[in-house]
């Protein structure tokens, strides 16, 4: 795996973790203020996991989907942070993340064989 992607990979596994362990009250207190049920939150965090994990395998087309699942999520967090009118520098880091995945995906398909 180039050192592009590796590295990538890891600092989208560093800020999940961050965000979704270090900062978890922040977490609980953000979907409170969305209006969002615990299950929902619960159930983000379980796939951001999930999804971060695949991002450290030998199979890029796994690294690619737990890249893209990551990217629909941040994907649903920007249109969250826009249905709510929140100031751009919220949405900064959810954007950030987006990118980040998109590049994986990208570079991770443009590794596979073809078939």
């Amino acid at each position: 795996m180039p050192l592009i992607l590796e590295l990538l990979s890891i600092l989208v596994f560093a800020s999940i973790i961050f965000v979704w362990g270090v900062r978890y009250n922040n977490i609980k207190d953000e979907f409170k203020h969305f209006n969002l049920p615990s299950w929902v939150r619960d159930m983000v965090g379980i796939f951001k996991f999930s999804f971060a994990i695949l991002l450290f395998n030998d199979n890029l087309e796994l690294v690619r989907v737990g890249a893209l699942g990551i990217a629909v999520l941040m994907i649903a967090a920007l249109f969250t942070h826009i249905r709510l009118k929140s100031p751009p520098p919220k949405m900064l880091p959810s954007f950030s993340l987006l990118c980040a995945c998109l590049a994986i995906a990208y570079m991770s398909s443009q590794l596979l064989p073809a078939c």
